[in-house]
């Protein structure tokens, strides 16, 4: 999937171009259902299928004290959007300048001139343009007036009618919903993947270490950080500091993830941290790792004693083997 952060990047002679809009936050199965169809669609009438999405997300430059978590990175993002078969993204950076276009002029300038659109594919509660002036009667109106067809998409709900919650349709405030409540399980039914997060290990306090349990502390986080708990999941080495390739044995191992702020020791600082389950040999300083969360255990508790907790860590450790199908110690 070729990426372009400007529309000045699209080749001149790009097109014609099957088109959607939107900010695919956590590419979710609704938006992949919805993405693939396209592709075939676009690939029927022999066009390229392209996605126009932003960042940062519109809301966080509109509203940044009420702006929702982002459940992905961008690079993360791209990269799920690649795996629905596009053939290009336009992630364009959204400013109050940009924001201050007409419909008139979004449409001409970057789905016309630049994309040459055959198609535009929208929801039925499209917004775009000043002040969010346009919707979907604006955007047959400029189709007719520049020569590309609309096709309107219906909200994707699960199939299962009986599944919990299966008269709701896929979204991302579904998914940031149930990570708030550290139900990742069932986000991950909503995504149609795992959920992870992403970030550099930096040193910690080396407390876990002390313990027998060394954890890999992220820094800054890339991703929506769940509800304060334990989880069972997978540490993926994504990159090492020294940019040497990752042995293929290394590269996913089990892990127990810690998320909050560790009462016990009157933390402060709200962290994310995994013990990869028996290595004490990793050294992950400065590698870029993701953290696929696959159930949350418990929720973070205060304990009494450095042993209690030694215990409970212990029960954890094999809580987490349950989980991820391995075998006992």
């Amino acid at each position: 999937m070729q990426v372009w952060t400007d529309v000045s990047q699209v080749p001149t002679a790009w097109g014609p171009s099957v088109v959607t809009l939107g900010n695919f936050d956590g590419v979710h199965r609704g938006h992949v259902a919805v993405l693939t169809r396209m592709v075939a669609d676009a690939r029927a009438v022999g066009a390229h299928a392209v996605a126009v999405t932003f960042t940062p997300h519109p809301a966080q430059v509109h509203r940044p004290l009420e702006a929702p978590p982002l459940l992905l990175g961008d690079a993360d993002r791209l990269e799920l959007l690649a795996g629905t078969g596009l053939d290009a993204a336009l992630l364009v950076t959204y400013t109050l300048d940009f924001a201050r276009q007409s419909p008139e002029e979004f449409v001409r300038r970057y789905l016309v001139d630049a994309l040459h659109a055959r198609t535009v594919v929208v929801g039925r509660d499209v917004r775009f343009g000043w002040q969010n002036a346009g919707d979907l009667t604006t955007m047959r109106r400029l189709g007719e007036r520049h020569g590309f067809t609309v096709e309107v998409i219906e909200d994707v709900r699960p199939d299962d009618a009986d599944e919990p919650g299966g008269y709701r349709r896929w979204s991302s405030t579904w998914v940031r919903e149930l990570l708030a409540a550290g139900d990742v399980r069932a986000a991950a039914d909503v995504l149609g993947r795992t959920h992870h997060v992403r970030g550099v290990v930096v040193h910690g306090d080396a407390r876990g270490r002390e313990l027998g349990y060394p954890t890999a502390n992220l820094g800054h986080v890339a991703g929506m950080v769940p509800a304060d708990g334990v989880y069972a999941g997978w540490l993926r080495r994504e990159r090492r500091a020294d940019g040497t390739p990752v042995p293929a044995a290394e590269r996913v191992l089990p892990a127990a993830v810690s998320i909050g702020t560790n009462p016990t020791f009157d933390g402060h600082d709200r962290r994310v941290e995994a013990y990869v389950l028996d290595r004490t040999d990793l050294d992950l300083y400065d590698d870029e790792v993701a953290l696929e969360l696959v159930e949350r255990l418990r929720p973070t508790l205060r304990f009494d004693s450095v042993e209690a907790l030694l215990e409970r860590m212990a029960r954890d450790v094999e809580d987490v083997r349950a989980v991820l199908g391995l075998p006992r110690a």
